[in-house]
């Protein structure tokens, strides 16, 4: 099915430098982000040597939280398949992802939900095709127990060069306005010389959340922050 040159890059060890990570309680999880599996996708299997079908997409609930921003989540089925070069074999692989969208119109809470239901589902999918696609990130072992990288502290809105959380960074619990939408959408609060900034996968698309959190959009470091003595006010 595979070439011999396909077989040895999905036999690779994941390399570190594409592995993001973020904040879910008091766990860390490691992911790759979208665009990263399926860019990975199309230099494996070449382009046009795989496809995806969206099996299902159905809107699981809805609600209000406490902002008043609407809450909504969505699950999708995606159907992967993958092609040989002469497009004479193929194999089929499918799963299930998860996305909420969390916004102040109905709209922009269902586009959020719907999109990130659906690449949660092709990464799921596409992990089954080996480390390449982030399979041995979902080793729970893995996720709990993992080395957190180094980290050096930026300059007041600086842009960082990595996002991973060190284990002495100031995140939600230490700071007395509640997080917990934005924690929800998989972002991060991190202090920053003397702002709070928000980091995460897709960030844009959070912004009606973000903003009701009462931070702001810096265009030069294009970057979501709160000064601390805010925070603190």
């Amino acid at each position: 099915m595979f070439t011999d040159k396909q077989n040895q890059v999905l036999a690779y060890e994941l390399d570190s430098s594409r592995i993001k990570s973020r904040l879910k309680g008091n766990v860390t999880l490691s992911y790759l982000e979208g665009f990263d599996v399926i860019e990975t996708a199309n230099k494996i299997f070449g382009y046009g040597n795989w496809d995806y079908n969206i099996t299902s997409l159905t809107q699981v609930s809805q609600e209000l939280n406490h902002n008043q921003n609407n809450v909504i989540c969505y699950k999708a089925v995606i159907n992967i398949t993958v092609h040989d070069i002469q497009h004479s074999k193929s194999v089929t692989r499918e799963d299930v992802g998860f996305g909420t969208g969390i916004a102040k119109t109905l709209a922009d809470a269902h586009e959020g939900g719907a999109k990130e239901a659906v690449t949660d589902a092709i990464k799921r999918t596409l992990r089954s095709f080996g480390n390449q696609f982030g399979n041995s990130l979902y080793d729970k072992s893995r996720q709990t127990n993992q080395h957190q990288p180094s980290y050096q502290q930026p300059t007041q809105l600086q842009q960082p060069q990595h996002y991973q959380q060190p284990t002495n960074q100031k995140v939600q619990n230490n700071t007395p306005q509640d997080y917990t939408s934005l924690y929800n959408l998989g972002l991060t609060i991190m202090e920053q010389g003397q702002n709070l900034v928000v980091v995460g996968d897709d960030i844009f698309s959070k912004k009606d959340s973000i903003k009701a959190c009462g931070f702001r959009w810096d265009g030069a470091t294009k970057m979501w922050y709160k000064p601390i003595d805010q925070q603190a006010a």
